[in-house]
């Protein structure tokens, strides 16, 4: 029975709900796991992740479909990013089809709490992992705790559809080149001084650039860039150290294949982004959230198709995905995980 939950109104923060996974890594391998009611941590004050950060996470969601189905978007998408995060952050590998099984089985215990059809609500799904053992020496930990719990979020920014501004960052992307493209912990926390010191002037985001020429576009704090042209092109940047988004992935086959666009995944150079006629975010707490207007130092360069709603494009791009997710449009073959 669902819970009793107000899901037309729910914001983006957390819920406990009543069930996690919880599997272990000692002694060179990981146990069977187990999902659990117990939603505390209870770890060293030495354990890796406090002392070097020695973490990573993913995040995807699941749904219900237009027939009533609880269902998760590519899950084996996110098990291998994981899988990439832990090899780069000399952590033991979650083997990518339990990271599926776990995913399922944490969705299907808290079943309850999976926003109905129709509501605008999903269930965020939040797989971690951490060193867990006393580490004082510069050295990865020895034992690791895999966590999955979930909870029920509305939209990830308020306001819907409202575009928004954001402005060209003059720090450069927290992240070292190469390792932008990894979700950890320490990355994240990097850019929150950014994203505050953004919000104290009144814009919802960081444009940043690449750390190198300070000329071509990388991403924001916690989401990757899509453009439109004026010719109807979908245009996304491209460089080593930009989080590789299954979202813009995503987007990039459904632009090529059911809208019959022409994709162009390269750099994009800051002084274009005057010719662009859209302007979105892309991710999988948002999917997309338009952009009007960017600020550069007081120059500002507004998309004219996105000033005072998402345009039409980004509409379209939008409404297939989602589409996609919620079952009322045909998924490409692999992209839908049935959990119930």
């Amino acid at each position: 029975m669902s819970k009793n939950i107000d899901w037309a109104n729910l914001g983006f923060a957390y819920i406990q709900t009543d069930n996690r996974y919880v599997s272990n890594y000692k002694d060179g391998a990981w146990d069977e796991g187990t999902i659990t009611t117990d939603a505390m941590v209870t770890i060293s004050e030495c354990a890796g992740v406090l002392q070097y950060a020695q973490t990573c996470f993913e995040g995807l969601k699941a749904y219900t479909t237009e027939d009533g189905k609880i269902v998760c978007f590519r899950p084996d998408l996110n098990a291998k990013r994981l899988a990439d995060s832990c090899r780069r952050l000399e952590m033991p590998v979650f083997p990518e089809d339990r990271f599926v099984e776990a995913v399922v089985k944490t969705v299907q215990a808290n079943a309850d709490y999976v926003p109905p059809y129709g509501s605008g609500a999903t269930l965020y799904i939040r797989p971690y992992m951490f060193g867990s053992n006393p580490v004082i020496g510069v050295k990865p930990a020895d034992e690791y705790q895999f966590r999955i719990f979930v909870t029920p979020v509305g939209p990830y920014f308020k306001g819907g559809a409202k575009p928004m501004t954001i402005r060209v960052s003059d720090y450069d992307r927290a992240a070292p080149r190469g390792t932008g493209n990894i979700k950890a912990g320490a990355n994240y926390a990097m850019s929150l001084q950014m994203i505050v010191d953004a919000h104290k002037e009144g814009f919802e985001e960081n444009m940043y650039l690449d750390p190198a020429t300070r000329t071509k576009v990388e991403e924001t704090g916690g989401a990757n860039f899509i453009f439109i042209t004026k010719d109807g092109k979908f245009v996304t940047p491209k460089s080593d150290s930009i989080l590789p988004s299954i979202t813009r992935r995503s987007l990039m086959v459904v632009a090529e294949k059911y809208l019959g666009m022409t994709v162009e995944h390269r750099e994009v150079r800051f002084e274009e982004l005057k010719d662009f006629a859209e302007c979105g975010l892309c991710g999988t707490a948002a999917v997309i959230s338009p952009v009007g207007k960017v600020v550069n130092h007081g120059e500002e360069i507004c998309f004219p198709s996105g000033m005072d709603e998402m345009g039409p494009v980004t509409k379209k791009l939008y409404d297939t995905l989602t589409g996609i997710q919620m079952g009322r449009i045909e998924a490409p073959e692999g992209w839908i995980k049935t959990i119930q």
